[in-house]
């Protein structure tokens, strides 16, 4: 690993964030068009070079594709990046499940069924009071998409405090964005609050598993050898 390139990359991807969240807060379209691209690949070599887990390599590069396929305002376009940021979602749940077992941080079992049930009733609740407002054929996979978002959040818990703030804040992100698709009031600039989320989300997850997978160093050598704490 050279520290000086994954500073550099991370760098990088704190910039280019910058631009974008500067580009939305001005309506300036083409600097989000440019931007939003570049985040996910920036963060993935950042994690690349760190010797990151396949998983969330894999994990960032599917929500690059979902992130370039949302730019286009059309209903395919929007469901192919939903089954990508799904496909994401999937590698992170694998990956929470293999890092937990070697992370000494893992939560108690009561508290995490106390989480499970809080995760549980909040996903029922905002998919209930969606569902009349999505569009029809939305419907389904709004549904099914929220079911595994909410699982990847719930799975961030068990690597501790940082990727549980990740999780959460990625489910909402995409719960914003569910809200303008069912034509909810919105706040002032709302891709800026999501984009913000976003970022922050990917960053935190990225930081919790790196930071859970070096708590121990003897089980790191079956995930590349990871050997920081922090991004």
């Amino acid at each position: 690993m050279n520290p000086r390139h994954a500073r550099v990359l991370l760098a990088a991807f704190g910039l280019v964030a910058a631009v974008d969240l500067v580009s939305l807060a001005a309506g300036y379209d083409a600097g989000h068009t440019v931007a939003k691209p570049l985040l996910m690949p920036l963060l993935a070599a950042h994690t690349a070079v760190r010797r990151g887990p396949g998983p969330l390599v894999a994990a960032l590069l599917f929500g690059w594709g979902g992130d370039t396929l949302l730019l286009f305002d059309a209903d395919g376009a929007f469901l192919a990046g939903m089954a990508s940021f799904a496909a994401g979602h999937v590698c992170y749940l694998v990956l929470f499940r293999r890092t937990a077992q070697v992370s000494a941080r893992s939560r108690p079992r009561a508290r995490g069924a106390w989480l499970a049930g809080a995760y549980g009733i909040l996903l029922v609740v905002t998919v209930a009071l969606l569902w009349p407002d999505l569009p029809a054929g939305l419907r389904l996979p709004v549904g099914g998409y929220s079911l595994l978002l909410t699982a990847m959040a719930y799975g961030a818990t068990r690597l501790g405090p940082v990727a549980g703030a990740g999780g959460a804040l990625f489910l909402l992100s995409d719960t914003l964005i569910a809200t303008g698709v069912a034509d909810w009031p919105q706040l002032p600039r709302p891709d800026f609050w999501i984009m913000l989320t976003y970022a922050a989300a990917q960053y935190l997850l990225v930081r919790g598993v790196l930071g859970a997978l070096g708590e121990r160093p003897a089980p790191t050598a079956a995930y590349g050898e990871v050997r920081s704490t922090t991004p």
